[in-house]
């Protein structure tokens, strides 16, 4: 047995955007066991909902994170209106669908141009990136903004997009697939990739279920949940198939990423064809009173946001559990009996977003 020493990794790395914290126990250039540190940017921001009445609290919910910011929004929406028990406009929930995934694609294809960068390729990060700013840029035609879009309502939603509009996000997401097959076919073909990523960081099904795994993490090791199948928003009304992998390695888990933005072109398809004319909201009168338990896809694997009103503008309580909370238990699994120098490319294959876990 060699001698064991306690490495700290982050919450600065140069291959890592996200402040994450590790204390990594290492034999030689093995890791026995990593144990992860959590707090370092916690800003209190469930404290929050004593200071600011429910509509105010919605600016504040989708500040939890800037990658993520509008399905927090529409999270917080959702578990108001269960508690309100309205029923918005189709009109509205189709346009919620066609936002979240727009969303799910500049967060995937972020990922991919960071995996990219972990790997020391340069121009493909650049080119992942700038597919991405496309996206970035239908958003703010969209809803005015490029990283907090308040375009949610309780009761729907504040902005439309006419056909003209619609028809012209379509068209260039069209372009946008072939030329993201051509950037693909290198995460997916390339040797170094999967040098890097094949037989690397394994999560069987039953350490996923045991763990607690969520998301494209959950997905890449053979279980088939999405929590988009519960039917929120228009998804009762989209026809996708869950993508899951049986590889259960890290290559999976990009794999499945990757078809996951081509799935989402599709379902934005889909919407923009059947979405109805219609109103975009409706009127909510009065102070919530109740409690609601709402399950939402995100980007990094399904979130839940719990909302307890007492009568009051204020409410009791606001509960948010993000994806990365619980990917970090699986996480820790994966480490154990790595290379130290797998560390960085393990980290990013969970897609870490530490401003939704700590908050």
């Amino acid at each position: 047995m060699g001698k064991r020493t306690v490495v700290p990794f982050g919450p600065q790395h140069p291959v890592l955007p996200e402040p994450i914290h590790l204390d990594l126990v290492l034999e030689d250039e093995k890791v026995i066991e990593a144990i992860p540190s959590i707090g370092y940017i916690h800003r209190g921001l469930e404290k929050l909902i004593e200071k600011r009445d429910f509509n105010d609290y919605l600016y504040v919910i989708e500040r939890i994170c800037g990658i993520c910011s509008y399905m927090h929004g529409m999270g917080y929406c959702e578990s108001l209106e269960r508690i309100f028990d309205v029923n918005i406009p189709d009109r509205a929930k189709y346009l919620r669908t066609i936002w979240c995934e727009m969303s799910r694609i500049h967060s995937h294809m972020l990922w991919l141009g960071l995996l990219a960068d972990a790997f020391g390729f340069e121009a493909l990060f650049y080119q992942c990136w700038r597919m991405r700013e496309r996206v970035l840029d239908m958003f703010e035609e969209s809803t005015g903004g490029r990283v907090i879009f308040s375009v949610n309502k309780i009761g729907g939603v504040l902005k439309d997009m006419d056909k003209d509009m619609l028809a012209s996000f379509v068209k260039e997401f069209d372009a946008m697939e072939e030329e993201l097959k051509k950037l693909c076919d290198v995460f997916l073909t390339d040797y170094t990739v999967i040098s890097r990523l094949k037989k690397v960081g394994i999560l069987t099904k039953e350490d996923a279920i045991a763990t607690g795994a969520v998301g494209p993490m959950m997905r890449a090791s053979g279980i088939e949940i999405d929590t988009r199948k519960l039917g929120y928003a228009a998804y009762s009304n989209i026809d996708f198939d869950i993508i899951t992998s049986n590889d259960c390695d890290s290559f999976a888990r990009c794999e499945v990423r990757i078809k996951e933005i081509f799935q989402s072109f599709n379902i934005i398809r889909q919407a923009v064809r059947d979405i109805p004319d219609g109103d975009l909201s409706v009127t909510v009168k009065g102070n919530p009173d109740g409690e609601a338990f709402i399950r939402l896809e995100q980007p990094r694997g399904e979130a839940i946001y719990y909302a307890k009103a007492n009568g009051t503008k204020f409410l009791e309580r606001m509960r948010v559990r993000t994806p990365t909370f619980t990917n970090l238990t699986p996480l820790v699994k994966i480490l154990q009996g790595c290379d130290y120098a797998d560390v960085p490319i393990l980290v990013l294959t969970i897609d870490p977003c530490i401003s939704c876990t700590e908050r």
